[in-house]
């Protein structure tokens, strides 16, 4: 392999490391998944021009697009092992407080949880990149005047360059919302802790052990400045012994066998150090430091130190006992999860000691933790909760996986559950028994990925599928029968169905595609007839929202993140009609990105759900476009594409199931009290529906039904 020369002016200072790097014009680029060779040179061009005049910023957004293809949904593409190499090389060229986002950004990348192997012929050049990178994002560091959420960011990243497993907690730790999400490396099941970033004026427990003394680096490494900063940073009585744990740290340059309540440390010290304004730099560096505590796993009941949770498995995680003591996080809040554990730090600063919930909400119910076994859900002490269906797959040949599901309720009050998965097969049940209808009804050339019934005036029931590939096929839940055989387009993957219902009477269809192609269908032909989504943005999720009797509002979760809403009785696409859309000001205050969208019905008017990758879950008005109540907190420290569905129960309760899909585990959510219920499922979740009283999982294996409703 050969390596390539920076592209920057004569006169711009050499940058201290070239590394190996995979030719631009190698043709290995071809085989590489999320990166192309022009791309990467674009932005090289646009970096170099910047490093030459000091001003110029045209690479960031080059840079934006192409993080975005590195890693996609928290997976990183082969390709970044060989465009990472060319641009840190040349983001270390920079002026230094100019690259402090890409330092960010690639510190998520290399913390991701799922990364490829590095390919063999990438190894060397993609190690010396990750070297280079701790130097270079250490001398922003030290020049930088970041806000402090950047500046702990940046120190996770620095921290996670140095190769140290603590780094990881740049994909967990959400300052701003007050809680923290742990994963216990005993187990595997997650806790959570609710309003645990307060700020504590003296430290709540002792400072963790000094670490261990290693090798220094060579001379001049940007970690012993660092320790130098350190040693002028301030956090009020009480705090000098975790600085100097902190300062050690940064001495002995963050080798990977740094105890992690060490590591953590060092990082808070660098946000009380650089962190801006000061005063704030201070107050989150003393909520960081709370990391050093410990915490008690809800469900094996095994302690734990709080680095060790925020690492997901470490092998070197081993059972704390007695606990490690831990602030009191105040009082209870509104939302309560099942799986919260609050370690509360003990009178008179004895040990301290953790409850197990008792109650969730305002109501006062006791909450129970459900799981599957089998066929029967369980509540706590194996009181039996109710039966598990497991819909008939009595077919020809498995069916499968199941990614997609749709609820048909008939003019005579009769309910279906259609799904359908990669094996391009549809099947209709009876979700009160998982009973087989009709099925399988085959035909669907590609992996189904939407579904949507559509009631027509004549009284008629459709079901509709989009596939992989722009399939969209219509069937006569009836007959089971296809009305429309499935027809491939070119507007790119179906990602989202749903039905509108305009002011003139008419019933349409909606489709929407990976490619931004809203399209307004006539469910007898299939044939476009309006257009929605003027931006082009591509659509995840979409779902429809009732405003009145006979008009409908559509919904769109973006790939960037956020949320359109469009009214489909207006022509002209640009126009809003009735719609209004969500304030901009409270999705980004909340760090809320949008993944999928759901409608929850109220007695008092519909509400949209919006849901991300965390599992976070706000309401919203649609006749006002603000946010309703408090949300539901994130729900994983893992983090995955969102699934939601929504449905009232028997005395107007409303309830909103939420999972994340991969996970095996979903919540049961009622807004109007706050209690969830958090089920532990045997199977990988998929999808959800609701079906009245039924909630539908969809799996990696088929199909099951959960009563929403203990019996």
């Amino acid at each position: 392999m050969i390596t390539e020369p920076l592209l920057v002016p004569a006169d711009c200072e050499p940058c201290p490391m070239m590394i190996p790097k995979l030719p631009l014009h190698d043709p290995r680029w071809r085989d590489l998944r999320g990166a192309r060779a022009e791309d990467v040179k674009a932005i090289l061009e646009q970096m170099a021009a910047a490093t030459g005049t000091g001003t110029g910023d045209g690479w960031r957004q080059s840079w934006a697009c192409l993080a975005e293809d590195l890693i996609d949904d928290g997976t990183v593409s082969d390709g970044a092992y060989a465009a990472l190499p060319h641009l840190v090389e040349a983001a270390a060229a920079l002026p230094a407080g100019q690259a402090v986002d890409f330092w960010v950004d690639l510190g998520f990348i290399v913390t991701a949880e799922d990364r490829p192997p590095v390919p063999a012929d990438l190894r060397a050049g993609f190690s010396a990149a990750l070297r280079l990178a701790e130097q270079a994002a250490l001398r922003s560091f030290l020049v930088a005047d970041a806000p402090a959420r950047v500046c702990a960011r940046l120190a996770l990243s620095c921290v996670a360059f140095a190769g140290h497993r603590s780094g990881a907690a740049l994909w967990d730790l959400q300052l701003q919302e007050g809680h923290l999400l742990l994963v216990c490396p005993g187990c595997g099941y997650d806790t959570e802790i609710p309003d645990f970033f307060v700020d504590p004026v003296r430290p709540p427990f002792e400072a963790p052990g000094l670490p261990a003394s290693a090798d220094a680096r060579p001379a001049g490494h940007p970690w012993g400045e660092v320790a130098d900063v350190l040693r002028g940073a301030a956090l009020g009585e009480g705090w000098e012994a975790f600085l100097g744990v902190a300062r050690r740290a940064a001495e002995a340059e963050v080798p990977p066998e740094t105890p992690g309540q060490a590591a953590l440390c060092l990082v808070a010290g660098m946000v009380a150090a650089k962190g801006t304004p000061q005063w704030a730099g201070r107050e989150w560096a003393r909520k960081l430091m709370l990391l050093t505590g410990g915490f008690r796993c809800w469900s094996c009941e095994q302690t734990w130190t709080i680095a060790d949770g925020l690492s997901g498995d470490p092998d070197d995680a081993h059972p704390r006992s007695p606990l490690p003591q831990t602030p009191s996080p105040g009082p209870l809040p509104r939302i309560l999860k099942p799986q919260i554990l609050i370690p509360q730090a003990a009178a008179g600063g004895g040990a301290g000691a953790a409850t197990k919930p008792e109650a969730a909400g305002r109501s006062g119910e006791a909450v129970t933790r459900p799981r599957q076994d089998g066929n029967a859900l369980l509540a706590a002490g194996s009181v039996p909760w109710g039966p598990v269906p497991v819909f008939s797959a009595a077919v020809p040949g498995p069916l499968g996986g199941v990614n997609s599901l749709a609820v048909v309720t008939r003019p005579d009050r009769s309910v279906l559950l259609a799904g359908a998965g990669d094996a391009g097969v549809v099947c209709l049940w009876d979700p009160a028994d998982g009973r087989l209808v009709h099925g399988p009804l085959e035909g669907h050339p590609d992996p189904v990925l939407s579904m949507a019934s559509l009631l027509l005036p004549d009284g008629r029931v459709l079901l509709a599928s989009g596939g992989g590939t722009g399939t969209i096929a219509l069937w006569d839940t009836v007959t089971g029968q296809p009305v429309l055989e499935p027809v491939v387009n070119w507007l790119g993957e179906v990602t989202g169905m749903c039905t509108a219902v305009v002011p003139d009477g008419r019933t349409l269809l909606v489709s929407a595609t990976s490619r931004g192609a809203v399209r307004l269908r006539d469910p007898a032909s299939g044939e476009t007839i309006g257009r929605l989504n003027p931006s082009g943005r591509p659509i995840h999720a979409i779902t429809a929202l009732p405003i009145a009797a006979g008009h409908t509002l559509i919904a769109a979760a973006d790939a960037q993140g956020g949320v359109q809403v469009w009214d489909p009785a207006v022509d002209d696409p640009w126009d809003r009609g009735a719609a209004v859309q969500l304030n901009e000001r409270a999705l980004k205050d909340a760090d809320h990105r949008v993944a999928t969208v759901a409608a929850v019905p109220r007695a008092e008017g519909t509400l949209l759900a919006t849901g991300d990758r965390r599992g976070v879950v706000m309401l919203w008005d649609p006749a006002t476009g603000a946010p309703v109540g408090d949300g539901l907190p994130p729900a994983t420290s893992a983090g995955g594409t969102p699934a939601m569905a929504a449905t009232t129960l028997r005395g107007g309760r409303t309830v909103l199931v939420t999972a994340l899909k991969g996970a095996r585990s979903l919540r049961v959510w009622e807004p109007d009290t706050g209690s969830v219920q958090r089920i532990a499922l045997d199977v990988v979740v998929t999808c959800v529906a609701t079906a009245g009283p039924v909630l539908v999982v969809g799996h990696d294996a088929g199909v099951l039904g959960l009563p929403l409703r203990q019996q």
